[in-house]
């Protein structure tokens, strides 16, 4: 730990140009792509300047590691988030966790901290799905939440598949899956993201300890007509799905807005064959749904589709359905989240719309979260901000929490 302290704007700075979007805007960073590849070099960067042992492990996640007395990593205390991205998303979503712990490493350091236990910077691959369709995809595999066959089967938009995604990265495809040994040394997880909503705004406050994770699913609707000429097939000669599909957005909404703090949303259609001239044969709508209750989900996919076929079918279409993923609602360890909290006295408790690794891991480790403000109160798009003070006010309250974590009782042993 020889380097001198780096602050979360110099860092972020580091990578601003990387993976930027000149189409959609924002940026767009996809797992085992260019622009993420290049941000995991950075990772490894930045760990050789603080004298961090990097490692990528069998599911390709990036660990940095700062060993414990007698260099042992069981018990470790382990920060991070990840460097992946939406398609034309913000700057700070994921790649701020990760700033933040360098920092945090930095500050430790600069306090002339001697820990108990290991520490770990940790990079998850694929959190947002961007490119194969499936968020958390890392943790789920190290976890065992997803089977590495139903992983290995995935493709993305080009048809290459996570196999040749993970060889292409130099992991090795025939070893993904539940790591046990990666589990076992993980005595906590604290992950620092940006807050993807307006709890912190309203609140006056740059720093917030995480309560909860709200569930969510996808879900993938298929509508499918009858494929034909545009200039051709006369109006009312027609089964065309794309109109069906626009229907069935607009019933999403209705629906959504019926539940009390439901959340229903469209972001994905996919028409096939896709050209201008020809009216589509089958129309994918992809569906993202998300409720507090774990209960109503069911009920509101179920309501959701029952109005999806009914204005399916007045166009003459038919429509499927596919759960592609659901996680319930994860309650973040409370002894853990207490501990957090004393450490942060004048810390919000805020629940969480959006998932994270951390709520994957939740259910093997103990695991918290903290989240530094976003003034715009948008995320998953280019006007995602955090600014500079609120910045380095999130990467003290890590440090605080990592030194409070690495210094007093293990945590594993104590929650």
């Amino acid at each position: 730990m020889n380097h001198g302290p780096a602050t979360v704007g110099q860092l972020l700075r580091e990578i601003h140009e990387v993976g930027r979007d000149p189409r959609r805007g924002g940026y767009s960073r996809f797992a085992y792509g260019p622009a993420e590849l290049e941000l995991r070099e950075w990772f490894v960067e930045q760990a050789a300047r603080r004298s961090m042992d990097t490692e990528t492990d069998r599911n390709g996640i990036l660990w940095a590691w700062l060993p414990g007395p007698g260099g042992s990593c069981e018990q470790a205390v382990v920060t991070g988030s990840h460097l992946d991205s939406v398609p034309g998303g913000g700057e700070f979503d994921g790649p701020l966790g990760v700033a933040s712990a360098f920092a945090a490493v930095d500050l430790l350091n600069a306090r002339g901290l001697t820990p108990q236990r290991a520490l770990a910077v940790v990079a998850f691959p694929e959190e947002e799905g961007g490119r194969f369709g499936q968020a958390c995809l890392g943790s789920q595999l190290m976890t065992g939440a997803m089977d590495p066959d139903r992983a290995l089967g995935l493709h993305d938009a080009d048809g290459i598949s996570l196999a040749e995604a993970l060889t292409g990265a130099g992991v090795d495809p025939r070893h993904i899956g539940r790591d046990d040994e990666a589990i076992g040394r993980i005595g906590a997880f604290v992950e620092l993201h940006v807050e993807q909503g307006r709890g912190l705004v309203d609140r006056g406050q740059p720093v917030a300890v995480g309560s909860s994770i709200i569930g969510h699913g996808l879900w993938r609707l298929t509508v499918t007509g009858q494929g034909n000429h545009a200039g051709a097939t006369r109006m009312t000669d027609r089964r065309d799905p794309m109109v069906a599909a626009g229907a069935v957005v607009v019933a999403v909404r209705d629906v959504a807005r019926t539940v009390q703090d439901a959340r229903a949303t469209v972001g994905r259609i996919e028409p096939t064959p896709g050209g201008t001239n020809v009216i589509a044969s089958r129309v994918e709508v992809w569906l993202d749904i998300r409720h507090p209750d774990d209960a109503v989900v069911p009920m509101l996919v179920a309501t959701v589709t029952e109005r999806a076929r009914a204005v399916a079918a007045a166009e003459g279409c038919e429509v499927t359905l596919v759960e592609e993923s659901y996680g319930g609602s994860v309650r973040l360890d409370r002894s853990l989240r207490d501990r957090v909290g004393a450490v942060l006295p004048d810390a919000p408790h805020l629940d969480a719309g959006a998932g994270h690794d951390a709520g994957v891991l939740a259910e093997v480790v103990p695991a918290s979260m903290l989240f530094t403000r976003n003034p715009t109160g948008i995320s998953h798009a280019p006007q995602e901000q955090v600014d500079d003070a609120d910045a380095e006010s999130g990467a003290a309250a890590l440090a605080d929490v990592l030194q409070d974590l690495l210094s007093g009782p293990s945590p594993r042993q104590t929650l």
